[in-house]
């Protein structure tokens, strides 16, 4: 061993020393925070700035997300010292859904895997869960309409969004793909890969299941069967990887909200959601969007969907840019109060940091 190599490991012994010791006057601080603060102590606002603090004073040469990771689950174990968080996502286990919890949370809650987005909801409302994670759109295959209709007729508020690049993943007990006799998934990632499947397994049958995770518990019982799904699942039910990346769009990306009894504070980089709908006249849909124009605040999104009080009524699903307590937002927000027949706002949340 050279005498630079040994100098070079006895500096990184030394630095994981004063790591560690600052890792725990770390934690100690939020100790006290804890003992100091009433109530609720996760912070979605809080956490959503020192992440972007953190990127932004980044010296390299980690990249910002691995710096923002790092950080994210330092912060999952400071506040699991005082107020262990329980956080239902829809599963079961192996699923994106679990993957967007993990990494919006990081390791340190108690995760509970509901077999609905129902339950979700239902685990948060009654207080068995103190957050929830679902799927709300694929920037492919669209909105989830059940979350939508949910967010409508539940009192959880969004508090945060997380947003999860989705590689999809063709794995087997099978030793190649040409021994693949049947392939299973749930019926949006069997969307996602339709072309790379007409390409490669034309004529292998196709079943749609309940869940990617379920879809790998099958191809794991049955010889020649294969599923779709991610990297997680593979591991959970020892399945071997016989293709990567197989999505059709390689920047498939799917967006998770984060439910409970409270949305979030100001964080400076901020989205607010709402459901409206519109009186029954001419230009009233144009009078709903005006104030958000006339007072500068930017829509992200504008989805219709179906009311669930009548044949051919409609509700409007709305994201904008900034927090309900921003005065411009506000502004726009009492004005469309008063020219809607409906209104509801879902929740002001930070963006998501990574």
């Amino acid at each position: 061993m050279s005498d630079e190599l040994q100098r070079i490991r006895d500096r990184i012994d030394r630095l994981d020393a004063d790591i560690l010791e600052r890792l725990s006057e770390r934690a100690r601080c939020a100790q006290r925070v804890g003992e100091i603060k009433q109530g609720n102590l996760y912070r979605p606002d809080r956490e959503a700035q020192v992440l972007r603090r953190l990127a932004d004073e980044n010296p390299g040469p980690l990249p910002d997300h691995a710096v923002q990771r790092i950080f994210r689950e330092i912060m999952s174990a400071c506040l699991a010292l005082e107020q262990p968080l329980r956080v239902a996502y829809l599963g079961p286990a192996g699923t994106f859904t679990e993957s967007a919890a993990r990494k919006h949370f990081g390791a340190a809650p108690a995760f509970s895997a509901l077999a609905a987005i129902d339950d979700v909801f239902r685990a948060v409302e009654a207080g068995n869960a103190d957050y929830g994670i679902v799927p709300v759109e694929n920037s492919t295959e669209g909105v989830i309409g059940r979350t939508l209709d949910l967010l409508l007729a539940s009192p959880l508020k969004i508090c945060g969004e997380v947003r999860l690049r989705i590689h999809q993943n063709l794995m087997s007990r099978a030793p190649e793909l040409g021994a693949v006799t049947k392939v299973y998934s749930h019926a949006q990632s069997l969307a996602q890969c339709h072309e790379w499947l007409d390409r490669n397994l034309r004529t292998v049958p196709r079943v749609a299941v309940a869940s990617n995770a379920e879809a790998a518990r099958l191809a794991s019982d049955e010889d020649g069967a294969a599923a779709i799904g991610a990297e997680a699942a593979a591991g959970l039910y020892d399945l071997r990887i016989l293709a990567a990346n197989i999505e059709d769009e390689p920047r498939n990306t799917t967006r998770f909200v984060v439910i409970a009894q409270h949305d979030s504070g100001v964080s400076g980089q901020d989205r607010t959601s709402l459901v409206c709908s519109a009186p029954n006249r001419p230009g009233a849909v144009h009078g709903l969007l005006e104030p958000f124009a006339r007072h500068g605040v930017s829509m992200s999104k504008l989805q219709s969907r179906p009311a669930r009080g009548g044949m051919w009524e409609y509700v409007f699903y709305v994201d904008l840019e900034g927090h309900q307590a921003d005065p411009p937002v506000a502004a726009a927000l009492a004005e469309l109060t008063e020219r809607a027949s409906f209104v509801k706002i879902l929740g002001s949340y930070p963006v998501a940091a990574i």
